[in-house]
Order: structure tokens, then C-alpha cells, then sequence
């Protein structure tokens, strides 16, 4: 990848292009960021850089942390996230991100974490069918039925969809275009919806696919 950065999702709205035509976008305050880590290859066999995002009180930073953080000299920091970027030579500990990295008409592709929905069953969590409302099918109408066969395998297969916990996964959405930037207040304007709640962490990085 070549530039990236990390943001919180405000929120969406809608935005008027230059024929006057409505696009649903979503706001993210992204950055300013800032380099709290270098790894190279001598050092770490690869290279990358870690960035930080959102000030965090010195009084909630444990002590692993507070000497990660005074190491590379930089305030402590809520939020970390590994970047490789293509040239991580042009970047040094200290340096700052901020939403200007990226420009009006850009790919993107947005990274963060599902809505979480708590416990589910199988017909919210998966789609499944339920099983008829009559002739003796009793209170299971909702239930996921058999889970696998008898003496052989003697076992349940790993993978098997049953019900469980719902949302609150890594999700990436590609070929996203950024609508609007606004580097005075940190702010990016993505067409479309982006994954997670407001206020959720997400991580914006140039399209793969682009």
C-alpha cells in the first residue's frame, strides 16, 4: 500500500455533486496520526510503520506502554495500528498523518469492526429455513435441526454454522471513492457506507483492486 491513515466513523449524510446529485456518504474524523513506531527489515524482517491515533491520559497508559511511548518520544496514544507501507524510508518516528494524505476522487478500501449483535440463533445468524408451524413439530420451530451424522464421523465438524455470537468482525470494503477532504477539521467523505458503529475505529488505505 502506498498512504494510509486512521480515522473514527461519524456518522453518514449526503453531499450534492457538480450536476446536483445526491451521494449518500459517510464522515470520518481521520487523524492527525502519528508515527509511534519504525520496524525494518534488520531489525524486524519486515518493513512497517506504526501509527497512533486519539490522545490518550498519561494515567491510563500502563508501564509496557508508557515506555513504548517515550522510546519513540511521542505522546501516548489510544489507538495503534501497523501500516507496510510501499516506502516506509519517506517516514520517521514523530511524524504526523493527517487527512490531506488522501485527495478528492481517490480509491480507498475501509477496514474496521461489524456492528456487534450479541447472541443469535441460526435463521438471524445464518438464514436458515424454519422447520414447519404444525403436525407435532412442537416449540423447535426455530432450531437449527441436526448437526451431523451418527457413528461416523462420531463428531461435529469445525465450521459448523449453529447459533452464537453475531457481528463484531473484521470487515474490509473495497473500491470506496472519497467524495470530499477536508484537512483543516480531519475530515474524509466516503461514498457509501462503511463498516461499524459510530464512533468505531476504521482504517482507510488505498485500494488493492484500484
Amino acid at each position: 500500500m502506498k498512504k494510509g491513515i486512521v480515522g473514527k466513523k461519524i456518522g453518514m449524510t449526503q453531499l450534492f455533486d457538480a450536476n446536483g446529485n445526491v451521494v449518500p456518504v459517510t464522515v470520518i474524523e481521520a487523524g492527525p496520526c502519528v508515527v509511534t513506531q519504525k520496524k525494518t527489515v534488520e531489525n524486524d524482517g519486515y518493513e512497517a510503520v506504526q501509527i497512533g491515533f486519539e490522545d490518550l491520559k498519561a494515567s491510563k497508559v500502563n508501564k509496557p506502554q508508557k515506555g513504548h511511548f517515550a522510546k519513540g518520544d511521542v505522546a501516548p496514544k489510544k489507538v495503534l495500528r501497523e501500516l507496510r507501507l510501499d516506502d516506509c524510508s519517506a517516514l520517521n518516528v514523530g511524524d504526523i498523518i493527517k487527512a490531506d494524505v488522501f485527495a478528492e476522487g481517490d480509491s480507498i478500501d475501509v477496514t474496521g469492526k461489524s456492528k456487534g449483535k450479541g447472541y443469535a440463533g441460526v435463521i438471524k445468524r445464518w438464514n436458515f429455513a424454519r422447520l414447519k408451524m404444525s403436525h407435532g413439530t412442537g416449540p423447535v420451530a426455530r432450531h437449527g435441526g441436526s448437526i451431523g451424522a451418527c457413528s461416523s464421523p462420531s463428531r461435529v465438524f469445525k465450521g459448523k454454522k449453529m447459533a452464537g455470537h453475531l457481528g463484531f468482525e473484521r470487515v474490509t470494503v473495497q473500491n470506496l471513492s472519497v467524495v470530499k477532504v477536508d484537512a483543516e477539521n480531519n475530515i474524509i467523505a466516503v461514498k457509501g457506507a462503511v463498516p461499524g458503529p459510530k464512533g468505531g475505529v476504521v482504517v482507510i488505505r488505498d485500494s488493492v483492486k484500484a
